[in-house]
């Protein structure tokens, strides 16, 4: 399922797809990532100075974006999830060629505009970050992914993440409804709030529930209530991810809430698609809501052991679960 043409090829999107590079029983699970990033890291020995020319042998560039995360992560867990979504431009050649050494499978859609850079400078003085906004996407290549997605024919969809210029809410629920597929969303609360699809889940953390739902969400049982607010919404599942406090999910008749492992936590990058990944991981495996939250929580113990969004090794982490406490609320 790996694409191939180039991402700056102007081939229109929605007659792209090659009939024999399609999986005919459908990934597991496919991601969609419509603005992703090509993340740039570079590191100096001076702190910045106005008018100083700084100047570095380190640089780094990694394929950046939730869903493209969430498709590492479910790779590495043994799960075929190839990643979709939009790319453009040199950023976006990059993109694919780093998915490729990655061993990730990839089927994006190419666009005329040019996928983001993101920048961030570490030095001495402090960490410095400069984002762009990212390309402006129309309907045709809308329409395009939407293709590309019946194409593959995934037994559950994964759409996260910010979404470029020119498109809304409304490009989610097309994709949520243009197949029998389940999807899961994992983007900010508020636009949680404009979503009109079924879901199978979303993954807020606590700012993002607080905002999706206008409550207060100060304690697990705020989360809890919270939650179960947004699940009737049109979520079977709502997984949340509390931060230093664990996890929940809520469902139509059960809550369970799971604190999290007493880990050395390096870096909480990448945890709550660690989170989300571990959930689908355990759902593709047919394993219980609580022990999938047992998965999840075990999964993003393992990501925040480690630095930025590099994907550690998962081998013993169905065993490793077993550590996780689920209480049913």
């Amino acid at each position: 399922m790996t694409a191939s043409t180039d991402p700056t090829d102007s081939a229109d999107p929605a007659d792209s797809i090659d009939a024999e590079e399609t999986n005919a029983t459908g990934p597991d699970v496919l991601t969609v990532t419509m603005n992703p990033a090509l993340d740039h890291t570079v590191t100096i020995d001076e702190p910045l100075r106005e008018g100083a020319v700084a100047r570095t042998d380190d640089a780094q560039f990694d394929a950046g974006g939730k869903g493209i995360n969430v498709s590492q992560y479910l790779t590495e867990l043994g799960v075929d999830a190839p990643a979709t979504g939009f790319l453009g431009g040199p950023f976006g050649g990059m993109i694919g060629d780093a998915l490729d050494e990655e061993g990730i499978a990839r089927d994006f859609v190419e666009i005329g505009g040019r996928t983001r850079m993101n920048t961030t400078v570490l030095s001495p003085g402090g960490e410095y970050k400069i984002n762009h906004n990212g390309p402006v996407v129309d309907d045709r290549e809308v329409d395009g992914l939407i293709r590309r997605v019946e194409a593959r024919d995934p037994e559950r969809l994964v759409v996260a993440g910010s979404l470029p210029r020119g498109i809304d809410a409304d490009a989610v629920d097309r994709l949520a409804e243009a197949g029998p597929w389940e999807t899961a969303v994992d983007m900010g609360g508020s636009f949680l709030q404009r979503l009109d699809a079924e879901y199978l889940v979303c993954k807020p953390n606590r700012d993002e529930l607080a905002a999706a739902t206008g409550r207060d969400v100060e304690t697990v049982d705020d989360a809890v209530a919270a939650a179960r607010d947004l699940r009737a919404r049109g979520f079977r599942f709502v997984l949340a991810s509390l931060g230093p406090d664990g996890a929940l999910v809520v469902s139509a008749s059960d809550a369970y809430y799971a604190p999290a492992l007493p880990v050395d936590v390096v870096d909480t990058v990448g945890a709550g698609d660690a989170l989300l990944s571990g959930f689908l991981a355990g759902l593709a495996r047919d394993e219980s809501v609580d022990i999938a939250l047992k998965t999840a929580v075990a999964v993003a113990a393992r990501v925040v052991s480690v630095s930025g969004t590099r994907v550690p090794p998962f081998d013993d982490v169905y065993s490793d679960r077993e550590r996780v406490d689920v209480t049913a609320i």
